[in-house]
């Protein structure tokens, strides 16, 4: 660790899960490089005496580490809130500090109800993110090709690319029923798509990635094999480029994104951006 760096204390209250909290909180914190966070996630404070004990615990630690540390919150219920923004903290209200001012713009009150984000079995939202996880994963890797007409995007690309991660992603997060499909030597060879594809053209998106990367990644899976050879990466990854740029296919390079980054490029090439609430 660098002499310079600072080191601090994040929580992370919420009435639920925290991952609304957190999720917010890595975004803004990833902008103070020179500052290396600790963070504790507090999840299901749902009544005041749990709160009481949060609230407890934050302030044994700014006491030991004689820092106010920064809390990041979520708490629905202001009685909780309150006991939280009370102790030795910088208190960040990432609910409070939007809901007033999205109920004087529509002019209605908000529920203030516990956990709305997360509402399990009783969401339609849930339902259908679980039916899309578990086509992303009967359609993961061409294993299954009958209900593809009923997928939203199909992502093809050579072995190893980021297909299955960018897949369960895009049904994880945004319920999407996302396939994927590999782009093999043999298609190479005959220099088109799988007959098995073509029907659903419009659905598709290609990932690639750079030959260097790529032999890495499969040298983690396949050491020393000619499927991690540079020269056979090489020739994937050129071929399969060729193929979409062919068959004008969308696509994007994988090796310098992240699964998020991933994933939004692809929502808004096949226009899947919107979502209702």
């Amino acid at each position: 660790m660098s002499e310079n760096t600072i080191e601090h204390t994040v929580f992370v209250v919420s009435d639920s899960t925290g991952i609304t909290a957190e999720t917010f909180s890595n975004s803004v914190l990833s902008q103070f490089e020179q500052v290396k966070f600790e963070a504790i996630r507090i999840p299901f404070i749902d009544s005041p005496e749990k709160a009481e004990a949060a609230a407890a615990r934050i302030n044994h630690c700014a006491a030991e580490k004689n820092t106010r540390p920064l809390v990041f919150s979520t708490l629905v219920n202001p009685v909780s809130a309150n006991k939280i923004r009370a102790a030795n903290c910088t208190f960040l209200d990432l609910f409070g500090t939007f809901v007033q001012h999205i109920e004087t713009a529509l002019g209605v009150k908000s529920n203030h109800s516990v956990g709305r984000s997360h509402m399990g079995g009783l969401s339609k939202q849930y339902t259908n993110r679980i039916e899309a996880i578990n086509f992303s994963l009967a359609h993961d890797d061409g294993q299954f090709v009958h209900g593809l007409e009923q997928a939203d995007v199909i992502l093809v690309g050579v072995s190893r690319c980021g297909k299955t991660p960018t897949s369960l992603y895009l049904a994880m997060q945004y319920a999407v029923k996302a396939a994927n499909f590999p782009l093999i030597p043999e298609d190479f060879d005959r220099g088109s798509l799988p007959a098995t594809l073509l029907p659903y053209r419009k659905k598709l998106f290609g990932l690639s990635i750079q030959p260097e990367r790529l032999a890495e990644v499969r040298n983690e899976r396949r050491p020393q094999s000619q499927y991690a050879s540079l020269k056979q990466c090489r020739h994937e990854v050129a071929e399969a480029e060729r193929l979409m740029r062919m068959e004008d296919i969308p696509w994007l390079s994988t090796t310098t994104r992240s699964i998020e980054e991933i994933s939004t490029k692809v929502l808004d090439e096949v226009g899947l951006n919107r979502r209702s609430y």
